[in-house]
C-alpha cells in the first residue's frame, strides 16, 4: 500500500455507469501499485519510444502484458535507448496551433482540459517530469471526474517516489479492470494520434461541395480518429464562404461502432445529417450533459434504405464522468460538456450540416466557395469537386422547371421518389405546380456520401414568384445507372 490507489481506481471505474461519491482525502493515500506501469508503458509506447518504429503499433491488452516485465518505465518514457531526436509536431487544439519550440499558451490551456492534459505528455517527452506531474495535479484537482488524466497522474505519482516497484502487483485485479484500463490508454491514444493527423489550414472535407456565403457553420465526424470537426465562415456577409476549422475535439460514438441500420442496435449513423433544433440542460435527464443538438436521423437515404431508430444527437456528458469511453453511447455522438456548451452558444448553429463518415479526406477549402447558382449553362463547368454529370444535371432540373418543359422535368425525378410515405404520383401535381417561369434557387449548399452508392444532398432557398417569401428546402439526388435523379424534395 502505498500512495496510489485512489487515482487508479477513479480512473478505471466504468465510465459508462454512475461512478461513486468523490473519494475522501485519506483513501486517496491508501494505495495499491497495480496498474501503474501499464499506463505509463502504454504512454510510451504511443509516443513511439521504446518499439520498433517501422513494426505494426501493439494493441492496449500487449501494453499491459508488456507493463509487468518492464523496470523503470518512466525511464523509457523520456531516455529512450537510442535517443531518437523529438519529431517537430504540429498541434491544433481549440483553435491554437504550435510546435515544440512554441508552447501552447497558458490562456489556450486553461480553457481546455484536453490541451492541458497533451501539454503533460508534452513535457514527459521532453524529459520534464517534475512539469508534468504539477500539471496533472492541477488538471485533475480542476477535472476530478476526467478518468484519463486521473490515471496519467496516478502513474506519474507511482514513478515519482523511490519506493521500489512491485512488480507482481501492477496487474488488473479483474478482467472488468483491465477492460476499463484498455479503454482509456484507447482513448490516450486517439488524442494522441490528433495531434499527429491535425487538418492542414485551408482544408475541408471533401463531401463539402458547394456552401453559399450564408453558410454559418459545418461540422464533421471521423469515427476512426474519435475526432470532431466544427467549422465557421469567417468571410465577411456576402462574400464567398471561408470555412475555418475552429474546434477539434475528442468525442464518442455508439458502443457497437458506427453504421446504424436498426432501433437499439448500439451504433451511430454514417451520413449527411443537419441539426434540427436545440435542447437546454434544463429540458434533459443529467445523461445529456449541458444540451443537445438533435439530428435529423433517419434521413431521406435512410428511409429509402428502411433504416429504423430515431433520437440521434450530439450531446453531453454526465457530470460524474469528463468524457466517455470512444465507443460508449446508445448513437449518440458524445461530447465533453465545455465542447458542447461551445456549440450551443452558438446562434448560427441550428440547420447545421453535419456529416459523420467513418474516415475523413480532406481537400482545399476553397473549392466549395463557388456558387452554385441558377445561372448556368447546360455544359458541366462546375468545379471538379462535383461528382461527374451532377452539375449539368442540376441544372437542366433548374432549366426544365422554369421552361415548364414537364416530359423533361419528369424524367429527373426517380421511380423511388417519395415524401411523407407518398410516391411521385401523389407529388406530381404539387412539382408541376412549382415549375414556374419566376422560381429561383439561391443559397445552394451541395454536400456529397458515397457508400455503395453515389447521393447528393442540396439545401436551397426558393422563391416561385416575385416578391414572394422563400422557403428552404432539400432534394437528395443518386446516381441510376449513369442518370441523376432526385428521390427526395421536400422543405428543409
Amino acid at each position: 500500500m502505498t500512495l496510489m490507489q485512489a487515482p487508479r481506481m477513479a480512473a478505471t471505474a466504468p465510465q459508462d455507469e454512475q461512478p461513486a461519491a468523490r473519494l475522501s482525502v485519506a483513501r486517496l493515500k491508501r494505495v495499491l501499485w497495480w496498474l501503474a506501469a501499464a499506463g505509463l508503458l502504454g504512454i510510451a509506447i504511443m509516443l513511439g519510444w521504446g518499439s520498433n518504429d517501422d513494426g505494426p503499433p501493439r494493441d492496449a491488452a500487449q501494453s499491459v502484458g508488456a507493463a509487468a516485465s518492464s523496470g523503470s518505465l518512466l525511464d523509457r518514457l523520456t531516455h529512450s535507448r537510442s535517443a531518437p531526436a523529438v519529431p517537430a509536431w504540429s498541434l491544433s487544439i481549440d483553435g491554437a496551433a504550435t510546435t515544440p519550440a512554441a508552447p501552447l499558451q497558458t490562456g489556450a490551456l486553461r480553457g481546455s482540459a484536453e490541451a492541458r492534459l497533451i501539454a503533460i505528455y508534452q513535457s514527459l517527452r521532453s524529459g520534464e517530469r517534475a512539469q508534468a506531474l504539477l500539471d496533472a495535479q492541477t488538471l485533475t484537482n480542476d477535472y476530478p471526474n476526467f478518468q484519463l488524466a486521473q490515471l496519467l497522474y496516478a502513474d506519474l505519482l507511482a514513478v515519482s517516489t523511490s519506493t521500489p516497484v512491485d512488480v507482481g502487483s501492477l496487474a488488473p485485479k479483474n478482467s472488468a479492470q483491465a477492460k476499463q484500463l484498455a479503454v482509456l490508454l484507447r482513448e490516450s491514444q486517439l488524442r494522441l494520434q490528433a495531434l499527429t493527423e491535425v487538418p492542414k489550414p485551408g482544408t475541408l472535407p471533401s463531401n463539402f461541395l458547394a456552401l453559399p456565403p450564408s453558410t454559418r457553420n459545418v461540422i464533421a465526424v471521423d469515427a476512426s480518429r474519435s475526432r470532431l470537426y466544427w467549422f465557421k465562415n469567417t468571410a465577411p456577409a456576402g462574400k464567398p464562404a471561408n470555412m475555418v476549422l475552429v474546434k477539434d475535439v475528442y468525442m464518442s460514438v455508439g458502443k457497437n461502432g458506427v453504421g446504424k441500420f436498426v432501433e437499439g442496435d448500439g451504433r451511430t449513423p454514417l451520413g449527411v445529417y443537419f441539426i434540427t433544433s436545440i435542447l437546454a440542460d434544463e429540458q434533459l435527464p443529467d445523461l445529456y450533459g449541458r444540451g443537445a443538438l438533435p439530428l435529423n436521423y433517419p434521413n431521406a437515404l435512410d428511409i429509402l434504405r428502411k433504416k429504423t431508430g430515431d433520437g440521434i444527437w450530439l450531446h453531453g456528458t454526465p457530470t460524474a464522468q469528463y468524457v466517455r469511453a470512444p465507443l460508449a453511447s446508445e448513437g449518440c455522438v458524445v461530447l465533453s460538456n465545455p465542447d458542447i456548451t461551445r456549440l450551443l452558444e452558438d446562434a448560427d448553429i441550428r440547420s447545421t450540416p453535419v456529416l459523420i463518415a467513418q474516415s475523413l479526406t480532406w481537400v482545399d477549402a476553397s473549392r466549395a466557395s463557388a456558387p452554385l447558382t441558377a445561372a448556368v449553362s447546360h455544359n458541366d463547368v462546375a468545379s471538379s469537386a462535383m461528382p461527374a454529370g451532377f452539375h449539368t444535371s442540376f441544372a437542366q432540373w433548374q432549366h426544365h422547371r422554369q421552361t415548364q418543359n414537364l416530359a423533361a422535368l419528369r424524367d429527373a425525378y426517380s421511380d423511388k421518389f417519395f415524401r411523407r410515405g407518398k410516391a411521385l404520383s401523389y407529388w406530381w401535381p404539387t412539382i408541376k405546380k412549382e415549375a414556374t417561369p419566376q422560381s429561383r434557387q439561391t443559397d445552394i449548399t451541395v454536400v456529397s456520401w458515397q457508400d455503395e452508392e453515389q447521393v447528393v444532398v442540396v439545401n436551397y432557398a426558393e422563391q416561385l414568384k416575385p416578391n414572394q417569401a422563400s422557403v428552404n428546402k432539400r432534394q437528395y439526388w443518386r446516381l441510376e445507372g449513369n442518370t441523376w435523379r432526385i428521390f427526395y424534395e421536400g422543405n428543409a
